[in-house]
């Protein structure tokens, strides 16, 4: 696993300043406490950007019907009860954009998340890359609120550049290393709709799909950078498509198996700028038969600042 070194003078990890810990986990349940010590209690934090924590703002504890849960590292992520919460296909998105600006050699100052939601995976990748300024581009409301108050708990306001609006109208400069996407996954009409808006815009394509951001990145990315995406893998065909109509080359596929005696559901997209020869990667296996995880879904876990 590559370890990242403290990116700031003030500490880094569970050896870091007392004080700020103790505020990160003056914001947690008894139920968040409990879970803590049985997943985390016996397991140490990578080295990493720390939380300022709630300190004397009371935006920056849990309302009514939120949680305010781990992410990597020691950040943690407000998200609603019965709204859109953060997946597995997230972490695999921020880890795969990580793992594959590296093997480019991309020294990424620029990163772009398009339809960030509640913003999970950009700080993600703004954890695992604390080098980057971060510019993150959502719709909702309810969703760009929560993302706003999780950055500044973590402290990532300061790099962190939310816009407010469709990414189909956003004004983006072609300057960023990396960008990702995790478009919606259903056309719209096809399927139950949700009652929750913030899940049904989540789920369905009420603002395009994957066309949309694949036009949205051919504006925004830099002529060295990396665009990568999460969709079905029912959908190869029409992502690779959205891609090379937007001018984008497909670089690399990775299909996720979530047991690995079955067909993968989704997959992971890359793409570059210049004609590039497509591969695939061997597939990831979330759960094994056994129903323990993957090695290759516990190597990404940790690298990306979660527990193995």
């Amino acid at each position: 696993m590559v370890r990242m070194g403290c990116p700031t003078p003030a500490g880094c990890g569970p050896a870091g300043p007392p004080a700020i810990l103790r505020a990160v986990d003056d914001g947690l349940t008894e139920q968040q406490r409990a879970r803590k010590a049985r997943v985390r209690g016996r397991w140490t934090p990578p080295p990493g950007p720390l939380p300022r924590g709630p300190a004397d703002d009371p935006d920056l504890l849990p309302g009514p019907g939120e949680t305010l849960d781990h992410l990597g590292g020691e950040w943690r992520i407000f998200q609603r009860t019965g709204g859109h919460r953060f997946s597995t296909d997230d972490l695999l998105t921020a880890w795969y954009a990580c793992r594959l600006a590296r093997e480019a050699g991309l020294d990424v100052r620029r990163y772009l998340d398009l339809g960030a939601g509640i913003g999970s995976v950009a700080m993600m990748v703004a954890w695992r890359l604390p080098q980057a300024q971060v510019t993150a581009v959502e719709a909702q409301q309810v969703s760009a609120g929560l993302f706003a108050r999780s950055a500044r708990y973590n402290d990532l306001s300061p790099r962190l550049d939310l816009r407010r609006g469709d990414l189909r109208e956003a004004e983006l400069e072609p300057v960023h290393q990396l960008v990702t996407g995790s478009p919606p996954y259903l056309p719209a009409g096809v399927g139950g709709t949700s009652h929750d808006p913030q899940r049904d815009h989540a789920r369905f394509e009420r603002r395009g799909g994957v066309e949309g951001y694949a036009v949205a990145t051919a504006r925004a990315m830099s002529d060295d950078g990396l665009f990568v995406l999460v969709h079905t893998h029912a959908d190869a065909d029409r992502v690779t498509t959205a891609g090379r109509a937007a001018g984008l080359s497909p670089w690399r596929t990775l299909p996720v198996l979530f047991r690995e005696d079955r067909d993968p559901l989704i997959a992971l997209y890359a793409f570059r700028r210049h004609p590039t020869e497509l591969r695939m990667d061997e597939p990831l296996v979330v759960r094994r038969l056994d129903g323990q995880r993957g090695q290759a879904f516990r190597d990404a876990r940790a690298e990306m600042g979660f527990p193995p």
